[in-house]
């Protein structure tokens, strides 16, 4: 079953709609240039009634760039998370670091353009347990993701992953089965894609994708057992 993450989450009727997908990850922006940015309290207030995991509830990622240990703890302090996402440019050993320093999983963000910056995998694998393959933004861009962009999925074909890894950048519920055919992710993450206008989520988009990135998946099963 591919996996699927709603990223940018910062309203009720988009979290209902996640939780009413069954979606495997709910993802909270920790960024405040983000229009989708959430603080800690308004995060609390929106997810501290979500089931955890091990209740059979979603993960809870937490969205971060380039933040302080402090901001992290700040975050965790208001409301537990399940998933450290680290969007900027923090290095292996950054990213090692905060593993240790909290105790919980890293998901490292990677932007990608050509198959150059896939070598990075290597690089940051030790330090990691989880990576997000997004279209690299173009040169001075405020946001380093959300940004609507795609990249070629074709760099993908046939490059192992060392570690599992999530789909993003310019997913829609028109293009996530395409995507999910054309590189096998694991997993797929949206949220500029499943929005009504910017940084507000629209439900009926979010239940569309979640539905195409299961059905993407169900086609593929058919197709192997034939």
């Amino acid at each position: 079953m591919t996996a699927v993450k709603i990223c940018g989450l910062n309203d009720r009727p988009g979290l209902d709609a996640a939780l009413a997908g069954r979606a495997e990850m709910i993802g909270l922006v920790f960024f405040q240039p983000s229009p989708r940015a959430v603080t800690p309290a308004e995060a609390a207030a929106l997810a501290g009634a979500v089931p955890r995991a091990a209740e059979g509830g979603p993960l809870r990622v937490g969205l971060f760039v380039d933040a302080s240990e402090e901001a992290i703890a700040a975050a965790l302090a208001a409301l537990p998370l399940d998933i450290l996402q680290l969007h900027g440019e923090e290095t292996p050993d950054r990213c090692a670091e905060l593993r240790a320093r909290f105790g919980l999983p890293v998901m490292k963000a990677l932007g990608i353009a050509t198959a150059d910056d896939l070598r990075l995998l290597d690089a940051y694998a030790p330090a990691v347990d989880r990576f997000l393959l997004d279209a690299k933004p173009a040169p001075g861009a405020a946001l380093p993701g959300g940004n609507a962009a795609s990249f070629d999925w074709s760099l993908l074909v046939g490059r192992a992953v060392p570690r599992p890894w999530l789909l993003a950048g310019g997913l829609t519920p028109a293009n996530v089965a395409d995507a999910v055919r054309a590189t096998g992710a694991p997993g797929v993450d949206v949220s500029s894609g499943v929005e009504a206008s910017r940084g507000v989520k629209d439900p009926a988009r979010i239940a569309a994708f979640i539905a195409a990135a299961r059905r993407a998946t169900t086609e593929a099963a058919g197709a192997a057992r034939a």
